[in-house]
């Protein structure tokens, strides 16, 4: 009996992708993943608000996640500048806008559930957390009773090494640096999507910073 072929993930190098255009004038996006209807579906993207923009007052359903890479974001409720990390659930509404521009990492659909929490945090006021791993530090985004995923920010300091299963798989975006597995070097700005039962080998010989979304059943059932 022949091997099972090996489980690959999904990467996309965002950095090469062209900005696209967003129902909303001035707001240009870059569609990691797309899955369903042209404006309605599950979406993970880098969008781009130009100075000036905005978007009229709309829901989310099966809610939204957002973390500011740059710039400034806004809106009604505040302003949320590069390191806020917002999880607007179902039946939240915003009108959003940036005066001076801003870029984004956005999901879309991917946070069903009325009860989840809104959160709004501001990643530049938390402190690094040691972990039983060496070279390993993390902030937590987003953990609830009750659902499965969570999402924290990973800094993984030069010399890390580690092998890394992921039984119910994951998403990667690194937000600074760079690391290295079996397979290749992962840069700034480039997205994964790590298939249920993917693992390998992580190393870095630079510092990096990643945002990382795993879904943690089989972990805690464990």
């Amino acid at each position: 009996m022949e091997p099972p072929p090996p489980i690959k993930p999904m990467i996309v190098n965002s950095q090469l992708m062209d900005w696209q255009p967003s129902p909303s004038p001035m707001v240009w996006r870059k569609r990691l993943y797309h899955e369903g209807e042209a404006e309605s579906g599950v979406v993970t993207s880098i969008v781009r608000y130009d100075p000036g923009s905005q978007f009229r007052s709309h829901p989310h359903p099966q809610g939204e996640e957002i973390l500011v890479l740059e710039g400034v974001f806004s809106d009604e409720h505040g302003d949320y500048p590069a390191g806020s990390y917002l999880l607007n659930p179902e039946g939240v509404s915003h009108a959003p806008y940036s005066k001076t521009g801003c870029v984004l990492f956005v999901k879309l659909r991917q946070y069903a559930g009325e009860k989840r929490r809104h959160i709004l945090l501001n990643t530049n006021e938390q402190e690094w957390q040691t972990t039983n791993v060496k070279n390993k530090k993390i902030k937590p985004l987003y953990q609830q009773i009750g659902f499965n995923d969570t999402t924290q920010l990973e800094r993984l300091l030069a010399q890390y090494s580690q092998r890394r299963h992921y039984p119910n798989g994951a998403e990667i975006l690194v937000l600074k640096g760079s690391f290295l597995d079996d397979h290749q070097r992962y840069q700034q700005g480039d997205w994964l999507s790590l298939p249920p039962g993917f693992a390998h080998q992580v190393h870095c010989d630079e510092d990096c910073e990643l945002y990382l979304k795993q879904d943690r059943r089989k972990e805690s059932a464990a």
